[in-house]
């Protein structure tokens, strides 16, 4: 256990340079975090950043631990205060065992505006599996958001969701799988912006996403 924690520190820690390089958080808002198994008895955990501090101060040791009710067992600062929500969409959906919340610019416009982002792009049909869903406004600081996510995500296809006036949350494999969400996201949310200010999107009928998702989830790439 304590070799799978410390791998996993290293991992989010090297993962959330990827948010600023992708140009999805300003300043120290954003967060990653991912399930350790429980082994030999100990329960499953989880490894976020702490709250409040810059990306340039983040390495394997910043990181904290807790447990899936977000309460601290291992590190010496506070966690993210999004570990409630985090915390709780782990203990909600055992297939999930990566986390990431950003306030990358579009993707946070949509959520502003409390619209989901339609299917009008093959990615989407490759990576999400149809529209992106907006999910209910909630108070940060205790699992309402993390309820929020379980709620719109269950038995949803999408790794992401909008949580109205407030941001972007994906969900993964591990955490470099909810990392890629994120980005991927960005990229249709600001290009599906773009279009709509070219006229009107087409959508992709149902019977393609299908298609593609099947495809890109099960075909694509190195097997």
């Amino acid at each position: 256990m304590r070799e799978a924690v410390d791998a996993a520190k290293k991992r989010v820690a090297d993962l959330h340079d990827e948010l600023p390089r992708w140009e999805l958080v300003v300043w120290t808002a954003g967060n990653v975090s991912e399930r350790v198994k429980g082994v030999d008895g100990h329960p499953d955990v989880l490894v976020i950043k702490p709250s409040g501090v810059s990306y340039d101060e983040l390495d394997a040791e910043a990181m904290v631990v807790t447990d899936l009710k977000g309460e601290l067992i291992e590190g010496t600062r506070n966690p993210s205060s999004d570990t409630a929500a985090h915390a709780y969409v782990y203990e909600h959906m055992p297939e999930v065992n990566g986390v990431v919340h950003t306030h990358s610019t579009y993707a946070t416009a949509w959520a502003a505006r409390g619209e989901e982002i339609p299917c009008v792009l093959t990615m989407m049909g490759d990576e999400f599996g149809g529209a992106i869903p907006v999910g209910p406004f909630a108070i940060i600081g205790d699992d309402s958001i993390g309820r929020g996510i379980v709620e719109t995500l269950s038995g949803h296809r999408s790794r992401a969701v909008l949580m109205k006036n407030h941001g972007p949350f994906t969900i993964g494999k591990d955490a470099k799988d909810a990392v890629k969400a994120a980005v991927l996201l960005e990229e249709v949310a600001r290009t599906v912006h773009i279009s709509r200010q070219l006229g009107d999107p087409v959508a992709i009928p149902q019977q393609y996403v299908d298609s593609l998702f099947d495809r890109y989830q099960n075909v694509y790439g190195q097997h």
